[in-house]
């Protein structure tokens, strides 16, 4: 009996503590925001995420640059986990944003929490 004592208490500490790492991931910052003008309206974006990656249940997967009314005027979708390299940056050329739009807003998501971490707004200047 108490070897299957034991084994039960293994296996549920085991549980708590998958449960908890993935919980700790939390949801993605962007951290740092770069706009570069590369023609008549379009723009390349550098931008840089923080997220504790987990593996592929949980991991940052995308990040957007939002204008005003929040419209999506740009996605890079992240195609797999980012364990060892944060914060990670990565790059989207050709946005087309309005010479009406003068901010945008970036914001990341992680496959578990969609978004609603940290967001960067910056200025656009034409």
């Amino acid at each position: 009996m108490k070897p299957k004592r034991i084994n039960r208490t293994l296996l549920g500490a085991l549980s708590l503590l998958i449960s908890s790492t993935a919980v700790h991931a939390g949801k993605a910052d962007v951290v740092e925001v770069t706009a570069s003008k590369t023609g008549s309206g379009f723009f390349h974006f550098d931008v840089t995420v923080r997220h504790a990656d987990a593996g592929w249940k949980h991991y940052a997967n995308k990040w957007d640059i939002i204008g005003p009314g929040g419209k999506v005027l740009g996605t890079r979708v992240l195609h797999h986990p980012h364990v060892s390299e944060q914060p990670f940056t990565r790059s989207l050329s050709g946005v087309r944003i309005p010479k009406s739009v003068k901010r945008v807003t970036v914001r990341a998501y992680d496959s578990r929490h969609g978004s609603g971490g940290k967001t960067i707004t910056l200025d656009i200047n034409h």
